[in-house]
């Protein structure tokens, strides 16, 4: 479908009148796409077995609300069958890249000339959606190498936008505030626990404009909203630092396709002609908007490796309806856990992200990290460990556990430690990502 296809081919004028259309128009539109991506899909060894196995042919689908016939793709069997996902000869792939390796060993995900004009549309619609114009200059501070596809995704997004892109890549903080001052850039794509760093030790250093020039932060990588839409505290701490809106991003590799807000900030935008989200509850049924439940995706056109309602693993809200920047596309909530981290304590299901959102939000604490060990009890064993001066008190740590309980109705083991230890904890597994939870259940 999106094969010999150039940049060209791909319009942002005609993806903004798509995103207009009437709710109906849109799952006409999607109805077609989905049935030419099962089709392609099909031609995978694994999907041959799956459909197979299944009794589904992709030539019945007719309607969206056929969707729920289709088994779902889990994330190990990726992993697992790898190379029988490929679609297209292996000689098609012409760029790798490789998952953070979150929740196991990395996957290779290989994209196809096609595959990669497809992911310069979607970032270019999410600079669209999100307010930035042709012309404006965007500084990338995410690495474009080490097999990583975000700063690739950015920069080839900005290019299609016809904005001028400055790749700084990560670090330095010294060479982004100069950049800045030369270039002038008015959205900053970057990682936010990066950038507040940045906009403190330009703070620190008594430079009061220079944040001056820029308008709008694309945060990826982390959250920066609560689960009502508000800004959390590091979300709190980029708008404050930088006097700039901030736009939050969800995305994941192997989908090949990222949700970004729009100006109005309600939710990232699923991108109608690239995919299909749905969230379903644990027995695998669609859910109404509002409820929690795991992102689904399909990402609809995908060339080299397709997949087909693929299981994130993220629990997240759906949200239907127009939104209010005019667009008919429905929207997805922050990411509020992993369904893998999802713990159970005392009668209560608890996600390590909500309670390191209480730490950031209600007590300003960023450095700490969350060990769950199996207890006798069928509930799992917390222990939060917090970063902290040498000097405060062992009161302390009754205060945190006060706070969490205040909020959450629980009240874990909290365990202070020096900062330097436990950044070292967070940041020295060898992961591209800082990693805050640590799952030892059914560990002997």
């Amino acid at each position: 479908m999106f094969k010999n296809m150039t940049l060209n081919d791909y319009s942002i004028e005609e993806g903004i009148r798509l995103r207009r259309m009437s709710s109906a128009g849109i799952r006409a539109r999607q109805t077609e796409l989905m049935k030419a991506h099962l089709l392609h899909a099909s031609k995978s060894a694994f999907y041959q077995r799956l459909f197979r196995e299944a009794d589904f042919s992709p030539d019945s689908f007719s309607s969206l609300e056929l969707i729920e016939n289709i088994p779902f793709t889990e994330r190990g069997q990726l992993s697992e069958y790898e190379a029988d996902f490929y679609a297209v000869p292996n000689s098609e792939f012409v760029d790798l890249v490789q998952t953070s390796g979150t929740d196991g060993r990395p996957l290779t995900i290989g994209y196809t000339q096609a595959d990669l004009q497809r992911l310069a549309y979607n970032e270019a619609m999410a600079y669209s959606g999100a307010g930035f114009m042709p012309g404006e200059t965007c500084l990338i501070t995410v690495t474009l190498d080490s097999l990583f596809i975000a700063g690739m995704a950015y920069y080839l997004g900005a290019l299609m936008m016809n904005m001028r892109a400055v790749r700084s890549g990560p670090g330095r903080i010294d060479r982004q505030l100069e950049l800045i001052r030369t270039l002038s850039p008015s959205v900053i794509v970057g990682v936010p626990s990066f950038l507040a760093k940045v906009a403190d030790y330009a703070i620190e250093k008594g430079m009061d404009d220079f944040a001056e020039p820029v308008q709008g932060i694309l945060a990826i990588g982390e959250p920066v909203r609560r689960p009502d839409m508000g800004l959390n505290a590091l979300g709190n701490a980029l708008s404050t630092g930088w006097n700039a809106r901030v736009i939050s991003t969800y995305a994941a590799t192997e989908l090949e396709t990222a949700f970004c807000e729009c100006v109005k900030g309600r939710g990232g935008h699923v991108h109608p002609e690239l995919c299909i989200a749905e969230v379903v509850d644990d027995f695998g049924r669609i859910l109404s908007d509002g409820e929690l439940g795991e992102l689904v995706v399909t990402p609809l056109g995908v060339e080299g490796m397709p997949l087909v309602r693929y299981k994130t693993g993220d629990m997240t809200r759906m949200y239907s309806g127009q939104c209010e920047c005019g667009w008919n596309t429905p929207r997805i909530g922050p990411i509020e856990g992993r369904k893998s981290q999802r713990l159970k304590y005392r009668g209560t299901t608890v996600y390590p992200q909500t309670i390191l959102r209480v730490l950031h939000d209600k007590l300003g604490i960023d450095m700490a990290y969350i060990e769950v060990t199996s207890a006798y009890d069928l509930s799992d064993s917390i222990k939060v460990v917090v970063g902290e001066p040498q000097e405060i008190s062992a009161h302390r740590a009754k205060e945190i556990e006060n706070a969490i309980q205040s909020i959450m109705r629980v009240k874990p083991q909290v365990i202070l430690r020096s900062k330097e230890e436990v950044e070292n904890k967070i940041t020295g597994h060898g992961g591209r990502k800082p990693k805050q939870f640590f799952d030892l259940r059914g560990r002997a």
